[in-house]
């Protein structure tokens, strides 16, 4: 019986987890949690990569002294990255994606080419804090930084170059950068010279649940603990959290909802289509040579990022006390574009709800409960505009959503999004992108056989939950007025 050490990242946190199959179950056991911010110095918002690896290597001590592990594997949130220098260092902390630098670069990049061309080259969604429009402004404004560079490291990839000394792109995380042709699986060297970047930079790609290579001697004798083998997981976190979804169906709906909602289904082949583009639909790479077809939705980070205000207002809400006030307030009052840009950069969020409703003509929500009401039916109806979307460009009938991830601990949105949806929604596993981690370690470890079984082990490992749609006519007759909002 192999033991493996997940370390999944988030936006918001992270945490290492030990884990094992036994009798034909996948056992867990969280032993260690730490917490993810961005740290702003001067004008730029910074990941503190040197505090993440040392928040690893805790999590490796813990688990050492816990019995050991013979696997690691590590999933972080997606599109940004390190610079390593020639003599092997790190040249700056990576930037944040929510960082203001990007924020003019899809102008700027007209100038090179047009977005419909770049979505035809990438089949990616066209979103301002791609690692394409980030290193465009790297090349740009920040030469200096790619004269000194030797490779570029997607920050999974970075954390495995601190681990092993090896340097690789994994495939799943490189397909996030919007770089890769999505039918050659390989770097776009089209795109690379319209940047300014040379493909020496970047690393060969892997393919997840390859071996990335051995912990280094200076790792294992300074946290005292054996050799083991990094895997190259499905680095990106989606891509882990796909690999958990608990479907033994070749079609299937899933919603990995956590900080974002990704919602989508897994092709064999991209689709990459006017259509697709129109709809903001992406092609990033999955598992086992799997395309994760889907859309990027400004998911739970509108509650997180509104509890945060309140809190520094002196108004101390847990989550569930936002979801009682929600639940207290009259519903379908008032809606947002949850991707509406404002909403996705730190800070007062509640104030630019309210805007952005009087801008639109609509009712200003005035309390807590109102906003909150207004943020869970908003996610509810985007997620019921991008169903229907998908069923369209996908040309099949789905029956059915797989919540996975953090959001399967909100009832009231699970229920909504059936509701909304009119289908039935399964809700979990609540441990999504860790368990598709540890899947992928132990199919590598040759615990697993493959992904279908994986699938079938997780499901008879954990909890679901089903919430059955209701009130459907009401909520189609709200959505053609949300819709009408989303054409604006």
């Amino acid at each position: 019986m192999k033991k493996i050490l997940a370390i999944d990242l988030g936006a918001s946190s992270g945490r290492g987890i030990l884990a094992s199959l036994e009798n034909g179950k996948i056992q867990i056991e969280e032993i260690h949690r730490f917490p993810n911010n961005g740290v702003k110095v001067g004008k730029t918002l910074y990941w503190d990569i040197i505090y993440l690896f040392d928040q690893i290597k805790q999590a490796m001590v813990k688990a050492n002294n816990m019995g050991g592990f013979d696997f690691i594997g590590i999933d972080t949130w997606g599109v940004d990255f390190g610079i390593i220098d020639k003599n092997g260092e790190l040249v700056s902390n990576p930037v944040h994606y929510r960082d203001a630098r990007c924020d003019n670069m899809i102008e700027e990049f007209k100038n090179e080419m047009t977005l419909e061309n770049l979505y035809d080259e990438t089949g990616i969604q066209i979103l301002n804090f791609n690692t394409i429009f980030q290193l465009y402004y790297v090349s740009k404004y920040r030469k200096e930084q790619l004269d000194l560079a030797d490779k570029i490291l997607f920050i999974p990839d970075l954390l495995n170059y601190f681990l092993t000394g090896v340097k690789k792109n994994e495939y799943t995380i490189a397909s996030t950068s919007q770089m890769l042709d999505p039918h050659k699986r390989n770097w776009n060297e089209k795109l690379l010279e319209k940047i300014g970047l040379d493909k020496e930079l970047l690393c060969d790609i892997i393919k997840p649940g390859e071996v990335v290579g051995e912990l280094t001697d200076e790792v294992c004798e300074e946290l005292q603990i054996e050799k083991a083998k990094v895997i190259a997981v499905g680095s990106h976190d989606t891509a882990s959290a796909v690999v958990s979804v608990p479907s033994q169906e070749d079609d299937f709906v899933y919603i990995s909802c956590g900080t974002w909602s990704l919602f989508g289904t897994e092709l064999k082949e991209p689709s990459v289509t006017k259509e697709g583009m129109k709809s903001s639909y992406t092609n990033e790479g999955g598992y086992d040579g799997t395309i994760r077809y889907l859309t990027n939705i400004m998911g739970l980070w509108l509650i997180q990022e509104s509890r945060r205000t309140w809190i520094k207002q002196g108004k101390e809400y847990s989550f569930y006390d936002l979801e009682q006030l929600a639940l207290a307030s009259e519903g379908f009052k008032c809606f947002i574009d949850p991707d509406y840009p404002e909403f996705g950069k730190p800070g007062d969020i509640p104030k630019r709800i309210q805007q952005y409703c009087e801008r639109t003509n609509q009712y200003v929500p005035q309390t807590v409960g109102e906003i909150v009401r207004c943020i869970y039916e908003s996610l509810a109806l985007k997620y019921k505009y991008s169903f229907e979307n998908l069923k369209k460009l996908a040309g099949k009938d789905f029956k059915s959503i797989n919540i996975v991830g953090g959001g399967t601990k909100d009832p009231l949105l699970c229920k909504m999004c059936a509701d909304a949806c009119g289908v039935n929604v399964f809700a979990g596993p609540i441990e999504a992108t860790a368990l598709g981690n540890i899947a992928v370690q132990l199919i590598a470890a040759g615990e697993i056989k493959d992904l279908k079984e994986a699938r079938k082990i997780i499901a008879n490992s954990f909890e679901l939950k089903s919430y059955s749609s209701e009130n459907t006519e009401k909520w189609n007759e709200i959505s053609k007025t949300y819709n009408k909002l989303m054409e604006k």
